[in-house]
């Protein structure tokens, strides 16, 4: 399709980006529902964030998704801010407006959670959840167990003080902070472990973490999803622990930004799934 000045254009802006799935995600449903619309992946450094937004508004975007590690600085850049993304402190989803302004949100949260009730035999009640990370992704895998009615949230990420403002900035009242060498111990009784760093994502440092004081009935989320099985996962599978893969996640996180630029309200198919992996 040759783009038109009526075509739609949208993107995803990340460092590193080649392993974004999200133009495929996106053409996926643009095809399905028949739109004029593309969607590009942007490689942006971090210190370039601020002049690719502008850059993508004189384009004429008419949005853009936002990935590690871009998501916390987004909250100073962008003119009008949701609830949403307030709360978490951080930014996944950029619509341009009308008028030129930058309006954010975050949909990690919908996503992450819809991607673990969906995937997974996993409740509240089934004990403590640990998240690896304290970025804008965790920060918003925490806002989502906390709603959710986890009892205890353990934030473990190598420098411990930013897991201690994710704790003070998102005011969740049952959540503690502790440092990455305690990482092992932590998963002690736990319901739940959550990676939600790059730990172990394709072109990026493994994670190294020794899973003997998970309980065998904890289940195991990766939200990397390049490789689709990481590391974590084949070691939590191995020895007996329900995984669940990061790719839907992204599918359905990426409903909310579909919807604002493309005006479709999109539906997660075990299709688009087999799509996307091929």
């Amino acid at each position: 399709m040759i783009p038109s000045h009526k075509t739609k254009i949208a993107g995803v802006i990340g460092w590193p980006i080649n392993h974004s799935k999200s133009p495929k995600v996106h053409g996926f449903w643009l095809k399905k529902y028949n739109i004029d619309g593309v969607y590009h992946a942007l490689s942006v450094s971090p210190n370039r964030l601020s002049q690719a937004l502008k850059g993508v508004a004189a384009l004429g975007f008419r949005g853009v998704n936002l990935t590690i590690p871009h998501k916390m600085e987004a909250m100073a850049l962008c003119d009008r801010i949701d609830d949403t993304a307030k709360r978490i402190g951080a930014v996944n989803t950029v619509t341009i407006c009308k008028d030129g302004l930058l309006s954010g949100t975050n949909s990690d949260a919908y996503g992450f959670i819809e991607n673990l009730y969906n995937k997974s035999s996993w409740n509240a009640s089934q004990g403590p959840a640990v998240i690896l990370g304290a970025g804008g992704a965790a920060r918003a895998v925490a806002v989502a167990l906390s709603d959710a009615g986890v009892d205890q949230i353990r934030i473990i990420n190598r420098t411990r003080e930013h897991a201690e403002a994710l704790i003070v900035d998102t005011k969740i009242k049952n959540a503690v902070a502790e440092s990455w060498e305690y990482r092992h111990e932590a998963l002690e009784g736990a319901g739940l472990l959550v990676n939600s760093t790059n730990l172990g994502m394709e072109g990026c440092e493994p994670l190294d973490i020794n899973l003997s004081m998970l309980p065998r009935s904890a289940i195991v989320n990766d939200i990397v999803y390049v490789p689709l099985l990481t590391e974590l996962l084949k070691a939590s599978k191995n020895r007996g622990n329900e995984i669940v893969d990061g790719l839907d996640m992204l599918l359905y996180q990426a409903k909310v930004g579909f919807r604002l630029w493309y005006g479709v309200s999109p539906d997660v198919t075990s299709e688009q799934r087999t799509y996307v992996l091929r």
